[in-house]
């Protein structure tokens, strides 16, 4: 699986270098690239990030501050000439604080803890999910969902049986608690079973006799997993 990334950087050079190094890595998958932070949140708003590449000095907002106001943020590397803000960015639980100029060597590293982490956060070996709604803890099997949609600040779970449970967790908290290899983010509002998929048509997906948009940016991964 790919990681979703942005890169959040005020210098041409260093935006360049990252872009290559992003380029020459197959696991990543570079969407966005970033001239400041206010840039930043909006394309957060826009595509589903899975990790930031994030400069700290910039101006109107820093690297650091911009971290802070985000509820659920995605892994982040910290990437600046400044050593001296190592410290702070680990206390934002930072994976990776890289020093520019950085090598090839370093970045692959930083890619590499990243990819463990996001890896262990998606790896269970339960066949099943905990939701919290309603103050209740709802235990759904992964074989009775059908897929996940985001409205507003909630979350619906749609089963097969026609059961709807909506929470207040993010998709993209969900997201992280389930096994990639059977399920597919296919737009940024839904995540959908890919046993449940019945077919693709243009830029809609049936799954369970419900229509689903395809988003641009997950269609080529979804055609390939779906052909799988």
């Amino acid at each position: 699986m790919k990681i979703r990334s942005l890169i959040v950087d005020d210098e041409p050079l260093s935006q360049e270098i990252i872009e290559t190094y992003c380029k020459d890595l197959p696991v990543i998958e570079l969407v966005k690239t970033c001239n400041n932070a206010l840039e930043a949140l909006e394309a957060l708003k826009q595509h589903d990030i899975r990790l930031i590449f994030l400069d700290i000095n910039m101006p109107m907002l820093s690297g650091i501050n911009m971290l802070k106001t985000l509820t659920a943020p995605p892994a982040v590397i910290f990437t600046s000439a400044y050593a001296e803000y190592a410290i702070d960015g680990f206390d934002l639980d930072a994976i990776d604080y890289l020093v520019k100029p950085f090598s090839f060597e370093r970045f692959v590293k930083a890619v590499n803890k990243v990819r463990d982490k996001l890896g262990k956060q998606t790896h269970n070996d339960q066949d099943f999910i905990v939701i919290k709604a309603d103050k209740k803890l709802y235990k759904l099997d992964f074989a009775e969902i059908s897929y996940f949609t985001s409205v507003g600040d909630y979350v619906k779970v749609f089963t097969k049986q026609g059961k709807v449970i909506i929470t207040n967790e993010t998709l993209r908290n969900i997201e992280m608690n389930l096994p990639a290899a059977l399920f597919i983010r296919t737009h940024k509002s839904y995540i959908v079973s890919i046993k449940a998929i019945r077919y693709i048509e243009g830029n809609q997906l049936m799954v369970d006799g419900t229509s689903i948009p395809i988003g641009l940016t997950y269609k080529d991964e979804l055609i390939n997993r779906f052909n799988a």
